[in-house]
């Protein structure tokens, strides 16, 4: 446990992000405790004008860790990087270590890259402005700089004014994974039910077709949840409602994560390919029996590889597979046992999690259980996957972050050439508007003359969302009648 004690709170949220990528999983307190580890105090002095000294203070036990500097509160950019930079000092003394991207706690760190370019900085000026803000290490400076070139390429031919992608959300799983806290519920408690979420699901497309008229849509991705935990009727259900609600004569990508092999059948991979689903993921996220069993993934490897087969042999190419590195009780020869199985059936695209522990997830709420668990994640495994990635001929194409990850690394995708995914390079970059439908999704307006994200969530609990639909589609409508109106 750690306290955190300050006198303004106007930067709390980045000091605890900062101690969270340090320190994995800790909780926090706001007061002074005698049981804490440490407690991390701050506070602005001198000020005048909302200018003066912010003093950092380190107490653990005895001992005292300070650091002192000027900083300008009307400048409050400036003023977070100064007090991240101190407190990254002291805390990287203390631990010994520095982190791989440093200060950087946001989940879109080629963002700044990709601004930096449009702007027209070189690769070395963006490389010493990294450094320096936020003391990235140098692998990751280029790995962000290798990825935000090539997303500039990929969307080359996106329209971020006139165009938008559409996100179906499919909050349903077979189980619910020992590391997930994502929006999804267990199918079989929805059995003979899911007829009421697509009654929902459908009044909310039919108004979001509406307000996005005379805009052009260029991708779809249906995620969750696992959509094809649904039914092969229910499938053939939402995806002709799609067809039959938008305009899709412009779309260049249509994913559909078939995710967790357990869910698959021949019948709905057919019905996939019948409605024209370009993309699809077989999401493995191990190869190791003991992983998968601990984890609450109800497939076998076999399994992996026997609907991976089938896919390929109904006519799928492009097919991605997810992957996680970190997993409980997993090796460096684990990581590379599953690499030489993926190698071997070669998909189209690779996404390599590190592992994130969420607060909401078993593995966190049930701590004591599984408090004899080994989690490690290290620089050595991260390169072993990027380095089989490309041995596959893939290249990395977008990158994000998440909080609490095992070694504070980072989820990166990589494809084959033309096999990237757009829509996530859009969900991460923030460049199109993204209009959501279902429990738990969330829309992105973006206003691009405006340098302005505006959005709206859903509720994640599916039974609110069904009893709420008309509240979440006029909460949506005031936002997305702004940019039909040209506001």
């Amino acid at each position: 446990m750690i306290g955190i004690l300050l006198k303004d709170k106007a930067y709390e949220q980045d000091i605890r992000e900062l101690l969270m990528a340090f320190y994995p999983g800790e909780s926090f307190v706001y007061q002074q405790e005698e049981d804490v580890s440490f407690c991390v105090r701050g506070e602005l002095l001198e000020e005048e004008n909302g200018a003066g000294v912010y003093a950092l203070c380190l107490i653990d036990g005895a001992k005292r860790a300070y650091k002192t500097f000027d900083v300008d509160y009307c400048n409050r950019f400036e003023t977070k990087n100064k007090i991240k930079r101190g407190l990254y000092q002291i805390l990287s003394m203390r631990t010994e270590r520095e982190l791989p991207w440093g200060t950087l706690t946001g989940i879109r760190p080629t963002k700044i890259v990709m601004t930096k370019l449009e702007e027209g900085w070189d690769k070395d000026k963006i490389f010493t402005y990294m450094r320096e803000t936020y003391h990235t290490s140098k692998e990751k400076i280029e790995l962000s700089i290798e990825i935000a070139e090539r997303e500039r390429q990929l969307l080359s031919q996106i329209s971020y004014k006139e165009g938008y992608s559409l996100y179906v959300g499919i909050p349903f799983c077979p189980t619910t994974c020992l590391y997930c806290s994502f929006t999804s519920y267990p199918i079989g408690k929805w059995e003979g039910r899911t007829q009421l979420y697509l009654e929902a699901l459908f009044k909310e497309l039919e108004d979001t077709a509406e307000k996005m008229k005379g805009r052009t849509l260029e991708t779809i991705y249906f995620g969750g949840g696992t959509p094809t935990s649904l039914s092969a009727e229910d499938l053939e259900k939402i995806l002709k409602k799609v067809e039959n609600t938008f305009d899709l004569s412009h779309v260049t990508e249509y994913t559909v994560e078939a995710g967790r092999p357990d869910s698959i059948t021949r019948e709905k991979l057919q019905t996939l390919l019948n409605h024209g689903i370009t993309r699809i993921s077989i999401n493995p996220q191990t190869m190791k029996q003991a992983t998968l069993d601990l984890i609450g993934r109800r497939h076998s490897v076999e399994m992996v590889k026997e609907k991976y087969n089938l896919a390929r042999e109904l006519g799928f190419n492009n097919i991605n597979m997810d992957l996680i590195v970190g997993l409980p009780d997993e090796t460096l020869e684990d990581v590379r046992q599953t690499m030489e199985e993926i190698k071997a059936m070669a998909p189209d695209s690779l996404t390599v999690h590190s592992l994130a522990i969420k607060r909401a997830a078993r593995l966190n709420m049930q701590k004591e259980q599984y408090k004899g668990l080994k989690i490690v994640n290290t620089q050595e495994m991260v390169d072993m996957t990027a380095r089989y990635a490309r041995e596959m001929g893939m290249e990395p194409y977008y990158l994000y972050r998440q909080k609490n990850m095992a070694g504070n690394f980072e989820n990166v995708g990589y494809a084959l050439p033309g096999k990237a995914c757009i829509y996530n390079i859009l969900i991460m970059e923030e460049k199109q508007t993204i209009a959501a439908c279902g429990a738990g999704t969330t829309t992105k307006v973006v206003f691009p003359e405006e340098n302005r994200l505006e959005r709206v969530e859903n509720v994640k609990d599916v039974e609110q969302y069904i009893s709420r639909i008309q509240e979440m589609i006029e909460r949506k409508n005031k936002l997305l009648s702004q940019i039909k109106l040209g506001r």
